[in-house]
């Protein structure tokens, strides 16, 4: 049977609590593999995974409880290599990356941050902001609207204004947090979000990491901050391999 691999972890990893259940119906049980100085946290794989809501709360779970006893690396969700062996394998494979990432992540924890525009109350700010797009919307209201190229030409104006807001309001939200965090990770573009990116934050530094996002909200009224977090570390856990041969990843866990 194909193996579940929720993550990788040392060796000396604290045992898990008896009978813990993974993905799969019913639970598939967790355990431990070891290969030398390293650890992976798995289950048998069950048939025809998919990423129904109960099994990515079941992957969270296991990630939740290994990670509360000492640092994991978190695999995506639907992770599964080959065989047992083929775990290992990759555990002696790739040791010197994973021993290095789990001393670097080491009582850390990831937070996403996203963030939009309010709409409205962005308009209100590219026109306050801009003398000449006041002009061309009062010039426009004096003639009863405006013909038909005046009011292309203003909704191109603000379009573009509105463009420029998004880079300027997406670096000062980065300014803001990346000074509080130990590494960043910018997520991939999404339509509706100025910013997705995650931050990597000791979990003693968590308050002051929150505490700069409330900052953040009322100096940029105008925009909406989502977080996310705690998580685990998904975002860092590379640079290098990170996921062993053969496995297939699917949904992120810790995703929205």
């Amino acid at each position: 049977m194909s193996t579940y691999v929720y993550a990788i972890t040392a060796g000396s990893h604290p045992a898990l609590p008896e009978g813990m259940g993974g993905v799969g119906e019913p639970p598939m049980p967790v355990r431990i593999l070891k290969e030398g100085d390293l650890a992976a946290i798995v289950s048998d794989a069950p048939e025809g995974l998919r990423p129904k809501r109960r099994d990515l709360l079941a992957h969270q779970n296991v990630l939740a409880e290994s990670g509360a006893a000492a640092c994991v690396l978190p695999m995506r969700f639907g992770s599964v290599a080959p065989d047992d062996a083929t775990v290992t394998g990759v555990l002696a494979e790739r040791a010197d990356h994973y021993k290095e990432r789990l001393r670097a992540l080491d009582g850390k924890v990831e937070y996403n941050v996203k963030a939009s525009h309010v709409e409205e109350a962005v308009l209100h700010r590219v026109m306050a902001e801009s003398p000449e797009l006041r002009a061309l919307a009062e010039a426009n209201r004096k003639s009863g609207g405006g013909s038909y190229d005046d009011k292309i030409r203003l909704g191109e104006m603000v379009a573009s204004a509105v463009k420029a807001k998004e880079a300027e309001d997406a670096a000062e939200v980065q300014r803001a947090l990346a000074p509080l965090t130990d590494a960043v990770s910018v997520g991939p573009e999404s339509t509706g979000w100025l910013v997705n990116v995650s931050f990597l934050v000791d979990r003693g530094s968590a308050e002051d990491f929150l505490a700069a996002v409330e900052e953040a909200r009322r100096s940029l009224a105008h925009v909406e901050l989502r977080v996310n977090g705690p998580l685990p570390p998904y975002s860092f856990v590379e640079p290098g391999p990170a996921e062993p041969a053969g496995t297939t990843a699917g949904a992120d866990a810790g995703a929205e």
